[in-house]
């Protein structure tokens, strides 16, 4: 049966490059996906698999049952662009002005589309149930898989356990990355405004200076990384803006920052977020200042189920081979498949996309970045793979 998969896997290739380079000429950003909703649910119906869509707005439940009852296993890609002015020129570039797919969310959406025509065509060898959850809004909070749970999707049936890929330009197509226990971190935004008094650059006795107290809470706020938090507890705290005036001679009003912490332990994130609190506070009562405060909760740290993971790692061996198996270390980025690990077992593995170390080796999130669609079929065949035999040694 392996190499019956492995064959219709690699025969799926001209239609996964295809549904691949459809999928990157029409981005669409975070909870927008209206089209990309309706061309995964055409996909689809042409090969008859049930499904609900409208989850959690733009998203799309399916369900593939075997024979036999059993365990049900759930698949999940997001569907999201990120606001990038694509720079590849390309056949298949963006048609969307500023918009683009550079973290390879069209990539993840054609692997679960392939593995789901695999599954289907292979449904009278299931053992149980492959729930296929195709969701919006990753890349912007709340994250679409906290809504997507909120709407349902773990429920009728509930899974026993999630599989979710991501593209990894670090590693060549053909080969995949596992990480067992704590691999990514969480991600909370941090929004301060902090309002002064205007004036007269020259006469600074008669205002409150919002600018030189930003710069004051900035510097004090590393110290709750460099002195509060625990040495062998990851944890960064970066502003990625500052906001405030116009020109050399007045002292504004108000200035804005906002930036992310992150961090690997969850009672510290909670922690780290009050003393960002405390501290922006006491520093503008010190002068005289006042604070508005936003820090909406973000992302879970990701934890990946080692029993699962050591499975599925397993599964990937006997369909790829060891040699093609690497190890991951942790990461400061963050994912909102954090959020099914909060609720049940989840393995997120590690797709590479370069091509022989050599090309397609930019970055996600970069205007440039880009894939060897060989690992369109590594993807799509090693989630089939996983999930049949997830329900087999059931």
């Amino acid at each position: 049966m392996r190499a019956d998969i492995q064959g219709y896997a690699q025969a799926l290739l001209p239609k996964l490059v295809k549904t691949r380079q459809h999928l990157h000429r029409h981005p669409e950003l975070s909870f927008e996906e209206v089209q990309t909703m309706n061309y995964v649910a055409a996909q689809l119906d042409d090969l008859g698999i049930p499904y609900q869509k409208g989850i959690a707005g733009t998203g799309i439940v399916a369900l593939i049952e075997g024979p036999e009852s059993g365990k049900c296993i759930a698949l999940r890609a997001d569907m999201d662009a990120l606001p990038i002015a694509e720079q590849n020129e390309v056949p298949y570039k963006s048609l969307n002005e500023g918009v683009m797919h550079a973290c390879g969310h069209d990539v993840h959406t054609t692997c679960l589309l392939g593995a789901a025509e695999i599954l289907w065509q292979n449904r009278s060898s299931l053992k149980g149930t492959v729930k296929l959850i195709f969701q919006p809004g990753e890349e912007q909070s709340p994250g679409g898989a906290s809504l997507m749970i909120e709407a349902g999707a773990l429920k009728d049936p509930v899974p026993d356990a999630i599989i979710g890929l991501h593209v990894f330009p670090e590693l060549p197509s053909g080969y995949l990355g596992f990480r067992a226990g704590q691999y990514m971190a969480s991600a909370d935004e941090i929004h301060i405004t902090i309002k002064g008094k205007g004036g007269h650059a020259a006469l600074p006795q008669s205002t409150i200076d919002p600018i030189v107290i930003a710069a004051n809470i900035i510097v004090q706020l590393q110290q709750i990384v460099s002195r509060r938090s625990h040495p062998l507890t990851p944890t960064v705290l970066s502003f990625g803006h500052i906001n405030g005036g116009h020109v050399t001679n007045v002292i504004p009003e108000e200035v804005t920052l906002k930036g992310t912490l992150r961090t690997f332990d969850e009672s510290w994130r909670k922690e780290a977020v009050r003393l960002i609190h405390e501290i922006v506070n006491h520093n503008c009562a010190a002068w005289g200042a006042t604070a508005v405060i936003d820090s909406p909760p973000g992302y879970p740290c990701l934890y990946n189920d080692e029993a699962l993971t050591a499975s599925v790692k397993g599964y990937a061996e006997e369909y790829l081979g060891a040699d093609y198996i690497k190890p991951l270390d942790m990461r400061m980025t963050a994912e909102d498949f954090s959020f099914y690990t909060q609720e049940i077992p989840g393995c997120f593995f590690r797709l590479g996309t370069n091509k022989d170390n050599k090309e397609y080796m930019v970055p996600v999130h970069n205007p440039h970045f880009d894939i060897d669609e060989a690992a369109l079929v590594t993807g799509a065949g090693t989630m089939a793979w996983a999930a049949l035999s997830y329900l087999l040694g059931s």
